[in-house]
């Protein structure tokens, strides 16, 4: 399965090792989990958040919910709140709802990785299809600017 032209340029042009697995379809990070057996921890987010200076990506483990006070907090933000599925559409065209690759910079907003990804060796994230995934090195959130912080809590 091809993960789409504009994922793949982004990647070689930032020199990022990576790797694509693919998968049956999935929508969720439970699902990709269990697909692929391995640990729901490993699997990364992406979550889209509106704040008071703009939209921002949030990449925390699938086995994780957002904290948003936390988040706020960590981002000095006055409000954050989930997009609705028709912004969705409109900011990302050609990616599927649900699949957003979590590269801030592929899109021009700010990217947040919480810290509990990057304690692990490699990492699952979205390729922008529900067949896919890209195996990635959190290391590279580093690389790629993304703001490192703690805003995950238990489900």
């Amino acid at each position: 399965m091809k993960i789409p032209p504009k994922v793949t340029k982004f990647l070689v042009k930032n020199k990022i090792k990576y790797e694509i697995i693919s998968h049956k379809t999935v929508y969720t990070a439970y699902d990709k989990a269990a697909t692929l057996k391995v640990k729901l921890k490993i699997i990364g987010k992406t979550l889209v958040l509106k704040t008071n200076r703009g939209l921002v990506m949030v990449l925390i483990p699938g086995s994780k919910n957002l904290d948003k006070n936390k988040f706020k907090k960590a981002g000095k933000f006055k409000k954050a709140d989930f997009i609705s599925e028709t912004v969705m559409k409109n900011k990302f065209k050609g990616f599927k709802i649900g699949a957003v690759p979590p590269f801030g910079a592929l899109f021009k907003i700010p990217a947040f990785v919480d810290r509990g990804l990057q304690k692990e060796k490699n990492i699952l994230v979205s390729s922008g299809i529900y067949e896919s995934s890209i195996k990635i090195s959190p290391k590279v959130a580093e690389k790629l600017g993304l703001i490192k912080g703690n805003f995950a809590k238990a489900k």
